[in-house]
């Protein structure tokens, strides 16, 4: 318990700082929790593949996936995350989420996405599990990421190029691309109040 006090007594502002540090908390503690909600934070816990197009230039893959020969069989998670263990795949998730809204926030997105050496390692790794009962070359489905890297083999989707996203190569190549959208992150009273307002804008003055 002493311990625990002189941790307390060590963090604890001085007494002229005390509202300051209170009200600056409550407010980072605010924005943290906005943010979490308007990135839909949780949903990446799931493999639900709408979670996929929280990002908007990921709509044409995510199209191109419903109409593919994997869009009824297999999710975004089951081609694109371990699924070998469970510390495994939510630490890729993790890894790559943190990856991916920094790059999407920071727009720092190439026009053409293209997947990371890690994630190619993962999608070879997966293409094996699923596939390794109705392929008889042995030598083939033994060829890791690393392996093609090195020229020591393919990867499946030399092969196979259009699996499972088509032809696509960027969020112009499709630029009609039918996704459901998601619903809004604005308040229910907040669109009601903008809806109030522009209606008293548009009225006629006398």
């Amino acid at each position: 318990m002493n311990f625990i006090r002189k941790i307390i007594h060590f963090l604890e502002p001085p007494i002229k700082w005390k509202l300051s540090v209170i009200i600056l908390t409550g407010i980072f503690t605010g924005i943290f929790f906005l943010v979490l909600h308007i990135s839909k934070a949780a949903s990446y816990l799931s493999d639900e593949p709408k979670t996929c197009i929280n990002c908007h230039v990921m709509y044409p893959h995510y199209a191109s996936w419903t109409k593919g020969s994997h869009g009824h069989v297999a999710t975004c998670s089951d081609c694109h995350v371990p699924q070998d263990n469970f510390f495994r795949k939510y630490w890729t998730k993790a890894t790559d989420g943190l990856w991916h809204a920094t790059v999407f926030t920071m727009r720092w997105e190439p026009q053409v996405i293209q997947i990371r050496n890690p994630g190619i390692n993962v999608v070879q790794e997966n293409c094996i599990r699923c596939h390794i009962d109705l392929v008889d070359m042995t030598s083939l489905v033994t060829v890791t990421g690393d392996m093609a890297r090195q020229n020591e083999g393919k990867l499946c989707w030399d092969c196979h190029r259009e699996t499972p996203h088509g032809t696509v190569k960027s969020l112009s190549a499709a630029p009609h691309a039918l996704v459901d959208r998601l619903p809004s992150t604005m308040p229910t009273w907040l669109n009601q109040f903008m809806a109030r307002s522009k209606s008293k804008d548009n009225q006629p003055t006398e």
